[in-house]
């Protein structure tokens, strides 16, 4: 249980720590999701909807940008989507290797 609540520390303090760039990485993906809102002719909701829905790379389909510079948007949506999943599952790996190393 000692190593659950050390991991738990580690992995808030980490987050509190890059929180400047994960928040930097969300409004990217925010912006950029209702620029592509905008230029589709959505509304906000189904912007942000988008935006979140391709960023952590689910795709389900129900909506999709037509026009070219959308398209690209979306690209770098879902490219900055996996470089914010990166550090979070980064910041995890170090939490759970360190949290296992202190009990040894």
């Amino acid at each position: 249980m000692e190593v659950t609540f050390y991991f738990i520390h580690l992995f808030g303090v980490a987050l509190i720590v890059l929180s400047p760039v994960l928040l930097f990485l969300l409004m990217i993906i925010i912006l950029l999701g209702l620029f592509v809102g905008r230029i589709e002719k959505w509304r906000t909701s189904d912007a942000i909807y988008f935006a979140f829905i391709t960023a952590t790379t689910v795709g389900y389909g129900d909506l999709k940008p037509d026009q070219s510079i959308s398209k690209m948007a979306a690209i770098v949506i879902a490219l900055v989507g996996i470089v914010l999943t990166g550090i979070i599952v980064a910041v995890g790996l170090y939490s759970v290797d360190a949290a296992l190393n202190s009990t040894r």
